[in-house]
């Protein structure tokens, strides 16, 4: 008798054991693995840290925008290989957004095979480097190549550095709020303001606005190359 009821006791366990590790599932269970699986077809959502660029984007509509997160509510779809480049002194670089990924897809389309969503127009766009005026400052971004699915835009001026809040590092690609280079502008050439705030002749190479957003009607991929130059090293 102490045999069997021994038995008993080791064979509910064992039954209670198998219930919890999915020997049976209900609806949640199902649901929660249909998530799983979901979540793993998902490239990396990239954020970027400060001393980090990143292209700051916002389509026509601003709806389809990326702002150096993955966490900011309704702004997270093209954080999905973003490319992001991390600053380690002077030197060349390229930063990216891209709308062909399955993150894309599921957060404007609700469907990772659903590609009818394509980014169109242009209401901003610079290469930001978040705390980039406290870790290097005096640095200058130039902006060297702008590419819209693999394919060099034209540059109708040149680009200039500059901060908005004096902590994040920026050169702004297409800024309408300004319709002329801030006065904390400064390039590779120099600044573009005299000490008394009075623009200087190369000022007038620069401008805030250095594509057209008529290039931008559609787009999928963004890439700009550009050099920074002006870190002590």
């Amino acid at each position: 008798m102490k045999k069997f009821i021994l038995w008993l006791f080791l064979t509910l366990i064992t039954f209670g054991c198998l219930t919890a590790c999915g020997g049976s599932k209900d609806s949640a269970g199902r649901d929660s693995d249909v998530m799983n699986e979901k979540n793993a077809e998902l490239e990396e959502s990239v954020a970027a840290h400060p001393g980090e660029a990143y292209l700051a984007i916002v389509d026509g509509n601003w709806k389809i925008q990326y702002w150096g997160k993955n966490d900011a509510p309704d702004a997270t779809m093209l954080s999905y290989n973003a490319g992001i480049a991390p600053i380690t002194g002077n030197g060349d670089y390229t930063v990216s957004v891209t709308a062909d990924t399955n993150g894309f897809r599921l957060e404007t389309a609700n469907d990772i095979n659903d590609a009818s969503c394509v980014p169109g127009g242009l209401s901003f766009m610079a290469v930001m480097i978040p705390d980039g005026e406290i870790l290097f400052p005096g640095a200058v971004i130039t902006v060297n190549e702008i590419r819209i699915d693999g394919m060099a835009v034209e540059m109708v001026s040149k680009s200039y550095t500059s901060s908005d809040d004096g902590k994040e590092t920026r050169a702004n690609i297409f800024n309408t709020w300004i319709s002329k280079p801030s006065s904390d502008a400064r390039s590779a050439e120099g600044a573009l303001y005299d000490s008394d705030g009075n623009a200087l002749e190369i000022c007038a190479n620069y401008s805030p606005q250095v594509v057209s957003s008529e290039d931008f009607s559609t787009w999928t991929t963004v890439e700009v190359d550009f050099t920074v130059s002006g870190i002590t090293e």
